[in-house]
């Protein structure tokens, strides 16, 4: 099945003027930027097509999740991501919590969160500062996910366990879904390590393993830099192999570059390793020092690769301009 050619929006043909949701990371830098700078924020993150355009919610729902993280200092992707969705997604009592602190090992090219300086130290406390902050706010379904902490002796997997223990310990009822790293990084890590770590997190029991491989097989190098193709296809086939029970899903971030069949071929990739769920969403630039976006796909064409998901078998498929590996998802549980 081929996608239909309908109203693809690239940048050097941009739509009405909207305002981009997250052009905030670019506002403190603002005024010390050149004239050509500030042209280049105003083509590249203000105009944008209508459908990407949405509110960010209720301010209460926003400030209550804030101030109780704030309070504990700990960190949600959807703060530090700024993730359109954070809204919705707190009225749904679902959050996004990344461990481990706000500073990643890697530096790929699309990713909000911060990188290029040494990671923080864990903080022992963390794992309970979580669970108090899922007690408080009411979560039912609750996702971990994490920097990549390369530095770490086993890649962050036992922190993901006794963050999973500590929420368990006060919210029985809470179902937990993990979004974990390749867990390859770190001096002398092969294959064989890369699976214990896998091991240690799957023998907890989650309600749902999530490793996004994020875009097609050409674009890895780019977009994704210290990850691979083949590397994060084999964390869910891993998965499977220890225990078949285990939901997995990975996502797809569109607008690198890719085309329809290479897509469609990274679709197909995941089911072959049994993946059960997928969420395909629009990337957008969250900075100049950011990839640029190289297209805008449509929800017309988000919804024909949803059908064609959902016909090779995924059990739970989200597709749409807005959607994140974490949207909504609650609901395949």
């Amino acid at each position: 099945m081929r996608i239909t050619k309908n109203r693809s929006a690239r940048l050097d043909t941009p739509p009405n003027a909207l305002l981009h949701p997250l052009i905030p990371s670019c506002l403190p830098k603002y005024i010390f930027m050149t004239s050509s700078q500030k042209a280049q924020l105003k083509s590249e993150l203000i105009l944008m097509p209508t459908w990407l355009r949405r509110p960010i919610g209720k301010a209460s729902e926003l400030s209550t999740v804030q101030r109780i993280i704030k309070q504990r200092q700990i960190h949600t992707i959807c703060e530090e991501g700024r993730c359109p969705n954070r809204g919705e997604c707190y009225a749904q009592k679902t959050a996004t919590f990344l461990l481990m602190g706000p500073i990643c090992t890697r530096s790929c090219g699309f990713c909000q969160v911060d990188k290029g300086h040494a990671p923080m130290a864990l903080d022992p406390k963390e794992p309970q500062k979580v669970a108090e902050a899922v007690q408080l706010l009411g979560l039912r379904y609750v996702v971990l996910t994490s920097v990549a902490r390369d530095d770490l002796p086993d890649g962050g997997a036992g922190w993901f366990v006794k963050t999973m223990e500590a929420i368990r310990d006060l919210n029985s009822e809470t179902q937990i879904e993990l979004l974990t790293p390749d867990f390859w990084g770190g001096a002398g890590v092969g294959e064989e390590g890369q699976r214990q770590r896998i091991e240690m997190v799957v023998c907890a029991k989650p309600a749902c393993y999530n490793h996004n491989i994020e875009t097609v097989r050409r674009l890895q190098g780019p977009v994704r830099r210290g990850a691979k193709y083949d590397r994060s296809i084999r964390v869910l086939q891993i998965v499977k192999e220890i225990n078949p029970s285990v939901p997995t899903k990975s996502g797809l971030m569109l607008g690198h570059g890719e085309t329809t069949e290479e897509v469609i071929e990274a679709i197909a990739d995941l089911h072959r390793v049994g993946c059960d769920r997928l969420t395909i969403g629009q990337y957008m630039r969250p900075s100049l020092e950011h990839l640029p976006v190289q297209k805008y796909w449509t929800p017309e064409e988000f919804d024909e690769l949803g059908n064609i998901a959902k016909q090779m078998g995924f059990s739970h498929v989200r597709s749409g301009p807005l959607v994140r590996s974490s949207y909504h998802a609650g609901e395949g549980s």
